[in-house]
């Protein structure tokens, strides 16, 4: 076989070091190997043909399985503070009335977080977005432990803030797994990386005893315990998503969707059917779905440790609730992305609505002291909850463009934390106002609006 000559060799490298560049990942190597060896240097075919880049299919189930592995860790890291972030202000203030501020706090934090992991991914991927985006929560892991040692409330504060990066980067994470995703299977491969939460969300709250318990030995206030285990596991979340989320997805689907372009320049019958473009109607209804949603969402969620412990129980019991709760929020995922897949986001979404209006009615007529009905009510929460997050992700997803997509998705995401952080808010001081009761069936009455919109959208197309 003739030997390359000095041109041709040097063209080569170059040709490998802008692969390198496009995937910006250390096993860049694979894919170059791919690459065949008597390339046509003649050619003026792009780099990124189809031909010349590893199977997409291989490579989204490892960024999957990586993805997996970290929503697994920060599921627990999330769990702290919904489990004892009111419980730890109202100790620390003496007032149910701002109960509700740490909720507020670290989901407003998270609406920042969401733009900077946003911003960091559009430009240089998913992995470095991320992995900073969780070092951060653990950051603020760190600072809860310290203001609640020093009994410093505005240092508590901040640091909730700070915490709620943790928050954004673990819905972020749900764009990563549908990058690579073919249209016809987002909905669940948001879903797989959804259900991984489930793990570390349910075990988290029911560790909120032991690790509190584990806080005393080590002079930490009791409920400052289970941010311990959230800043362990941010960090290790943030390691795992560094060290092996390669190749990044967002990257390599960059490469992929300009290989296609360039195929279908050149063979046209080669090319796959656009992606559906509702443009910014889609948008608007995908945002409106998550972001209604969330609102119920943690309105309810919020006050309901505060109204179990107001009625007698411990923290136990709250933390059971809770975890029932967020496994409701995430085990339905693979069953729920498939029902996206398979009947269409618009169905979905408007189920999200009646589901959140059963679960208001149902936490308004518990009695306070039956953990049991009220474990109920939140698990419908969770499902609802579900629903509005998988379908208004797939309704995003599906209308985005890549060449705008993590950026979009993360202005989305600020959206949905503020209402995160209007609901958390809002609920200390109407439950202050008037009841827990009145809390849950006005959220449970506010989430059918998400009807006529879906009705609307489904009409128009």
């Amino acid at each position: 076989m003739r030997a390359a000559d000095p041109a041709e060799r040097a063209r080569r490298g170059t040709e490998d070091s802008m692969i390198r560049l496009s995937v910006g990942l250390e096993d860049a190597d694979d894919l170059i190997a791919d690459l065949p060896s008597g390339r046509d240097m003649t050619s003026t075919a792009p780099i990124g043909t189809t031909a010349h880049i590893s199977d997409p299919a291989q490579a989204q189930r490892r960024i999957l399985r990586v993805l997996v592995a970290s929503q697994v860790l920060s599921g627990a890291g999330l769990a702290a503070g919904v489990t004892v972030g009111a419980l730890l202000a109202q100790d620390m203030l003496g007032s149910t009335s701002l109960a509700g501020l740490p909720s507020a706090l670290f989901t407003a934090g998270s609406a920042l977080a969401a733009v900077a992991v946003g911003r960091i991914s559009q430009a240089r991927g998913r992995r470095p977005g991320l992995a900073t985006g969780y070092l951060t929560g653990a950051i603020g892991s760190a600072g809860v432990i310290t203001a609640a040692v020093l009994d410093n409330p505005v240092l508590l504060f901040i640091a909730l803030f700070v915490y709620g990066a943790g928050t954004a980067t673990n819905l972020q994470a749900r764009y990563a797994g549908a990058d690579l995703a073919p249209p016809g299977h987002r909905a669940r491969a948001v879903s797989t990386v959804l259900v991984a939460t489930t793990l570390g969300g349910v075990a988290g709250p029911n560790l909120a005893a032991p690790t509190g318990t584990f806080a005393e030995t080590l002079g930490i206030p009791n409920l400052a315990g289970p941010f311990i285990l959230s800043g362990a596991a941010y960090a290790l979340a943030a390691l795992v998503l560094a060290l092996w989320l390669r190749p990044d997805p967002l990257l390599l689907a960059r490469t992929v969707a300009q290989a296609k372009e360039a195929d279908a320049t050149t063979h046209p019958a080669a090319s796959d059917a656009a992606d559906t473009t509702d443009g910014r109607g889609g948008v608007v209804l995908g945002a409106l779905v998550m972001v209604l949603t969330q609102l119920v969402m943690v309105a309810i969620m919020t006050m309901t440790p505060v109204h179990i412990h107001d009625h007698g129980h411990g923290t136990a019991a709250s933390g059971l609730v809770i975890a029932i709760h967020i496994g409701a929020m995430y085990l339905p995922s693979p069953l729920t992305g498939w029902l996206v897949d398979r009947y269409g986001r618009m169905k979905i979404a408007a189920a999200s609505g009646i589901t959140l209006l059963a679960a208001g009615i149902l936490a308004a007529a518990a009695p306070g002291d039956s953990v049991g009905l009220l474990a109920l009510a939140l698990a419908l929460l969770g499902l609802g909850w579900n629903f509005g997050l998988v379908s208004g992700t797939a309704i995003i997803t599906d209308t985005v463009p890549l060449a705008t997509r993590a950026k979009t998705q993360g202005l989305v995401d600020v959206s949905i934390a503020i209402a995160g952080a209007t609901g958390g808010m809002a609920s200390g001081i109407m439950v202050a106002a008037t009841s827990y009761p009145a809390l849950a069936l006005t959220g449970g009455i506010l989430s059918l609006a998400l009807l006529p919109a879906v009705a609307a959208t489904a009409y128009r197309r």
